[in-house]
């Protein structure tokens, strides 16, 4: 069985972070968390515990899967406390955070935690006492999910092409946004698809989704979509980087609009899509109520449950019945009350001067 602290740098002066010992939790984590979207989770909620609570910097991409390659053990042992977790807790309730999200954090915090106890950098009394700080109770602090209209999905897409500062940029946004707002894909699996995954099924175009639990389902491309993946491929290809099928779909863009080779991380597409939402004055929009959207769209238009199930690759019709039941359902009693009193409507009056969003 492997030592932990035989993966952590105890002697070698070029892996030292900041002159201080380090711990490779990149390493020791595949034993506890084995499906990639859990380490990308809780490789982004450890960074995130850093820069709250001990003041770093924050990190991105390459640079945060080097930061869990050498985590400050010293800087470690000083904040992973009850008292520390439980506070920052705290300030992601108060922020907005959901149930899953708190479940998830907290979890990211207890497992290096319990890596650290198991290499002896941690007693395992500190452990434990952070497994017995409950996450708080997130009903009254938890964002609603946006249900948008068609017009603003509509508006959401146009803006996703009118916030860009190149011509190669505003296609792929255009591409990325129509994706979201038609096939209803995380956005982890627009970031890993890619070329390979697309192809020609009973003359029509499919893509291949690699969704969670490493689960593969195929989804029909809308004519419309597939014409701006044309268009987009056509970009690419005029470009410096040689085109090849087995890259991403969805890329990087350097300065000038010049197209990279590496996909676009799941960080720069929630960035891409809430400041098309802020532009087009839809207000704060995360790439989940897209898909959230969609579903409630197509759920209003009278399309079936198991095909609003299939699109969302729900593994039974139970979990989509679920899934649409946490949309904001019509309840009409307060407008009949009004009728019934007899109060005035003023069809002239702008009531959403009242701050609705």
């Amino acid at each position: 069985m492997t030592d932990l602290r035989d993966i952590t740098p105890r002697q070698n002066p070029d892996l030292v972070y900041a002159d201080a010992l380090t711990f490779n939790f990149a390493a020791a984590l595949p034993g506890r968390a084995s499906s990639p979207h859990t380490r990308r989770a809780y490789f982004r909620w450890i960074d995130r515990y850093l820069v709250d609570m001990a003041e770093f910097d924050p990190t991105e991409r390459e640079e945060r899967v080097e930061r869990m390659h050498t985590l400050p053990i010293d800087t470690l042992q000083g904040i992973l406390t009850a008292q520390h977790l439980r506070a920052w807790l705290g300030i992601l309730l108060m922020e907005g955070q959901g149930k899953q999200a708190l479940g998830q954090a907290r979890a990211s915090i207890i497992t290096l935690a319990d890596l650290l106890a198991e290499a002896d950098w941690v007693s395992y009394e500190t452990a434990a006492g952070l497994s017995r700080v409950k996450p708080p109770r997130a009903e009254d602090g938890q964002r609603p999910g946006r249900w948008l209209s068609p017009e603003q999905l509509r508006a959401v897409m146009s803006a996703s092409s009118r916030i860009a500062t190149s011509e190669n940029q505003a296609l792929r946004n255009e591409t990325l946004v129509a994706i979201l707002c038609t096939m209803a894909l995380r956005r982890d699996e627009v970031s890993n698809a890619r070329w390979t995954d697309l192809s020609i099924q009973n003359n029509r175009m499919v893509l291949r989704v690699h969704g969670k639990g490493k689960k593969t389902a195929v989804i029909d491309v809308p004519r419309p979509v597939a014409k701006r993946l044309q268009r987009w491929r056509q970009a690419i290809i005029a470009d410096k980087h040689p085109f090849h099928n087995g890259s991403h779909i969805i890329r990087r863009l350097w300065k000038g609009g010049t197209i990279g080779l590496e996909g676009l991380s799941t960080d720069s597409i929630w960035v891409i899509v809430n400041t098309a939402a802020s532009f087009a004055d839809v207000g704060h929009v995360a790439p989940h109520d897209l898909r959230r959207s969609v579903a409630g769209a197509l759920q209003e238009s009278g399309v079936p449950i198991d095909k609003i199930s299939q699109l969302l690759r729900h593994s039974n019709v139970a979990v989509t019945e679920r899934y649409l039941s946490r949309l904001p359902q019509i309840n009409e009693g307060a407008l009949l009350m009004s009728d019934v009193l007899g109060f005035d409507d003023d069809e002239d009056d702008d009531w959403f001067s009242v701050g609705v969003e």
